[in-house]
């Protein structure tokens, strides 16, 4: 049973959350379910992946939401020379206290941009494996802790490959939702060029919300019920990626419980203290559609995750969130 002081957290939530998307959407002009899914993928205290064409404004959906947010930032521009050490840090000698002191590395922020993060090495990638999964960096023996709250909000161009890293499987599962922003509408483009004209939008963009803040917004989207029949419908979607002909990986277990958290944390954005399979519904390809690996005759037939996503929900029961029989229909 919801207790008054979760019902203040959720009543929290929704004012706070809405002053984050207005400041974002003053940016990022006419994309609102790009710039919702950024805000729950940092509720449900996860990573995002912004993969799209060049220009779309990747970078800028990215400074944006760490600009609204009065944490820390840090941006890492990915590039082949980038060593893992500018990441993470590095044990430096000190000659006047004959010892060594630790330098954290970029990834020491509440806020961390990764701009076209396939540009580094393999090597370089994955040192942040560590500090998506556990927050926490560990260094010649030693474990530091990342602050609170954690999010990486990675960028990335699918088109042009040439000096490029593919993004390695553990690296892409860590990512809890992958968004492409897509072109505006001509309308929205047209504001864009009133608004950008002039100067950036960004210089004029100011915290709206606190760190300390999202830490309790983070900690009231986890008093969020999911029901059993919620969590069985989020299992049985990942399953059916894994035994889906025209897969040759499916996801993870880790990719339903960020299937699952990123469905209670839309559900506090609408108001709800408990999540419905609509929620999972709304939220599965973003989650899982960038960990899946298509065969090569799913490839040849043009048949990518995302379809193949769309056709496991159609095809898998919607339950009842409330443990009544599945109905005998399906939905489309």
């Amino acid at each position: 049973m919801t207790t008054y002081d979760e019902r203040a957290g959720l009543s929290d939530l929704s004012a706070t959350a809405g002053r984050v998307r207005a400041a974002v959407e003053s940016v990022i002009e006419g994309k609102p379910e790009v710039v919702r899914l950024a805000l729950t993928v940092l509720l449900a205290e996860g990573h995002l992946l912004i993969e799209d064409v060049p220009g779309v404004g990747k970078t800028m959906l990215a400074k944006a939401l760490a600009r609204s947010l009065d944490c820390s930032v840090r941006r890492i521009q990915f590039t082949p020379d980038l060593l893992p050490s500018d990441i993470t840090g590095v044990s430096v000698f000190d000659q006047q206290r004959r010892d060594f002191e630790f330098k954290p590395g970029a990834v020491f922020a509440q806020i961390v941009i990764g701009d076209e993060i396939n540009r580094a090495s393999p090597k370089t990638q994955s040192a942040l494996l560590e500090s998506m999964e556990e927050r926490q960096v560990t260094v010649d023996g030693q474990t530091y802790e990342l602050p609170s709250p954690f999010m990486v909000v990675a960028t990335q161009n699918p088109v042009e490959m040439e000096g490029t890293y593919p993004l390695p499987e553990a690296q892409r599962d860590r990512f809890m939702a992958r968004v492409s922003i897509g072109y505006p509408g001509p309308e929205a483009e047209l504001r864009m060029l009133d608004a950008h004209g002039a100067r950036s939008p960004l210089d004029d963009l100011r915290p709206v919300a606190h760190a300390h803040e999202i830490v309790k917004l983070v900690e009231a989207v986890r008093t969020v019920h999911a029901a059993e029949p919620v969590r069985r419908y989020a299992v049985d979607l990942v399953a059916a990626t894994r035994q889906h002909p025209e897969l040759r990986l499916g996801a993870s277990p880790r990719a339903t419980l960020h299937l699952l958290r990123a469905a209670k944390a839309a559900a506090a954005l609408a108001g709800r203290d408990f999540a419905l399979p609509d929620d999972v519904q709304a939220l599965a390809v973003a989650v899982l559609a960038h960990r899946l690996l298509p065969t090569a005759q799913a490839q040849l037939n043009r048949r990518g995750p995302e379809q193949v996503v769309l056709d496991i929900l159609r095809h898998t029961p919607v339950p009842d969130p409330y443990g009544r029989p599945a109905p005998g229909s399906r939905r489309p």
